[in-house]
């Protein structure tokens, strides 16, 4: 639309009804403002029922979510909003006749706008871009959040310098050249914001977090999901629904544990020990040797022993009076075994990786025997009961090895002993 040939039409119009002077400017400028508030409307409607319909006209499925993720966030508007500002930055300098001061003023005005509902609709995209893209497979767990902060970021500096330079009359080059005195500043101030943009391209550089990562980091008191990267901060929904904030840059410069790998492992490892007694650890004598044959699982295993333990002692002929001479199986041997042949025949266990049940250094406090296994089922509450089931059995059978769990005395034995020593008459 020619505007200046409009706004001269427009005038020569007035002066047909004999308007001249002040009359004549400010009826020329309120006709024209009319006239502009009506165009704006009729672009704003026509602008987004375009796009909206361009948007629609497709059956595409990722084209409708595109047109309701634009929606959401009023992208449509948003740039609608940005063609009416520009109508206006061409329509002013020719609607202000006679008037200097204002179309001055009015130019400075406009000329702010563009740039505002420019950036609001530049950010209003960018966020319709990152809801896009957090919900496909392949960008979830990518910290776009945080880029498109720091893009913000930059664009805000951008208008703001734009917008100085048009309030004082002078090249942005002008107002860049004024900042290099205050950069220092500027860099203390987005320290904490640089330092989690470097954090959060070395993460995705990496593939250190992701979003839906289990992590735990005891500095911070985290343990839990990561819901949320942004620019400067982690956000971890713990196990309890508590929610804690760790700064990017931490999880690139401290240490933390991430329990991703093994979500994407065939297993969930159990690494548990039992205490045993070791007062209560003895060679097996014919009685208890009888007595464990009639285990199924390990049945045949501790027949083959037998058998080679006994052609062992006959070849070596060993003095038998000392029961330290010649070989023979303990009981804490046995149990190991019949808790490795448990594992091996419980279904729960991915037998395909690693299961072994090993002693552990003894301590004051007995003998620890640590089953170290993998469960097929990761999920937390169907790991913890079959972790659960696996020592409720293991627990209850050590008795029948003539074996005994070490604990601390309590006072029910306390009791007990008092009583065995000092009966009441």
């Amino acid at each position: 639309m020619n505007f200046k040939l409009w706004s001269q039409q427009l005038e020569h119009w007035l002066r047909g009804y004999h308007l001249d002077g002040d009359e004549l400017y400010f009826t020329h400028l309120a006709v024209s403002l009319g006239v502009l508030i009506l165009l704006s409307c009729g672009i704003w409607l026509a602008t987004r029922m375009a796009i909206s319909l361009g948007m629609r006209a497709s059956m595409s499925k990722r084209r409708a979510e595109w047109h309701n993720r634009f929606s959401q966030f009023k992208v449509f508007r948003a740039w609608s909003f940005v063609i009416i500002a520009y109508v206006f930055s061409q329509a002013f300098p020719h609607i202000f006749i006679g008037l200097p001061t204002w179309g001055s003023i009015a130019k400075t005005v406009i000329d702010v706008a563009i740039i505002i509902t420019f950036l609001m609709a530049l950010n209003a995209t960018m966020n319709a871009i990152v809801a896009l893209l957090e919900s496909t497979e392949e960008y979830s767990d990518k910290p776009i959040r945080s880029y498109k902060q720091v893009a913000t970021i930059l664009f805000t500096i951008i208008a703001i310098i734009l917008i100085l330079a048009i309030l004082m009359g002078e090249s942005p080059l002008y107002i860049l050249g004024g900042f290099g005195a205050i950069t220092a500043v500027v860099l203390l101030i987005f320290k904490d914001a640089l330092l989690g943009f470097v954090a959060s391209v070395q993460m995705s550089a990496i593939d250190l977090v992701h979003i839906g990562d289990w992590i735990a980091m005891d500095k911070y008191g985290a343990d839990g999901r990561v819901v949320e990267i942004n620019l400067t901060t982690v956000k971890v929904q713990n196990w309890d629904m508590t929610m804690t904030l760790i700064p990017s840059y931490a999880l690139v410069s401290e240490s933390f544990k991430n329990w991703r790998g093994m979500f994407e492992s065939n297993g969930r490892r159990i690494k548990r020990h039992i205490s045993i007694n070791i007062a209560s650890i003895k060679f097996i004598d014919e009685r208890l040797y009888e007595k464990l044959l009639k285990l199924d699982l390990i049945r045949d295993e501790l027949i083959r022993r037998q058998n080679e333990i006994n052609e062992h002692n006959t070849t070596k002929n060993p003095n038998r009076d000392v029961l330290l001479n010649g070989r023979h199986m303990t009981n804490i041997g046995v149990f190991r075994l019949y808790a490795q042949a448990y594992l091996a025949h419980n279904p729960n266990i991915n037998t395909e990786m690693t299961y072994l049940v090993r002693q552990l250094q003894p301590t004051e406090t007995g003998l620890p025997i640590e089953i170290y296994a993998f469960t097929r089922d990761k999920t937390f509450v169907n790991y913890e009961a079959i972790a659960a089931d696996i020592f409720d059995h293991l627990l209850a059978s050590i008795p029948y090895f003539e074996l005994e769990v070490f604990q601390d005395p309590t006072g029910s034995d306390m009791r007990t002993l008092t009583s065995t020593l000092h009966p009441r008459s």
